[in-house]
Formats: structure tokens, sequence, C-alpha cells
């Protein structure tokens, strides 16, 4: 029985992690096409923040056991 909230609070941080990747998806494809010169260091950019939001999901996930 103590294991549900458990299960729920991993769900929402996983949603959570899906839903910030998508916005520096969104953000970076947005800037590709204001400024397409600048390509390759948006694209970098956009990885670093999306490696970071996902590690930061992996600790949420971590901590929660």
């Amino acid at each position: 029985m103590n294991e549900i909230p458990l299960i729920i609070g991993a769900g929402l941080a996983v949603i959570g992690v899906g839903i910030g990747i998508g916005q520096v998806g969104k953000g970076a494809m947005e800037a590709i096409g204001r400024q397409p010169d600048a390509q390759a260091k948006i694209q970098t950019t956009a990885l670093i923040l999306a490696a970071l939001i996902e590690g930061i999901g992996f600790a949420a996930l971590f901590a929660v056991r």
C-alpha cells in the first residue's frame, strides 16, 4: 500500500521530464528556424539542456526509492 504514492510520484517525474525535453526541442527548432546559421550552437545547447533535464529526472526517480 505504501508503494502507490511512490509509483505516482515516479510517473509524475517522468511526465515532467518528457514535457521539459519537449519544450527544449520546441525552442531549439524555433530558434533554428529563425537563425539557420546558428544551428550548430543551438543544437549543442539544446542537447546539453536535454541531458541535464534527463539527469534531474533520473535523480527524482532514484530519490523515490
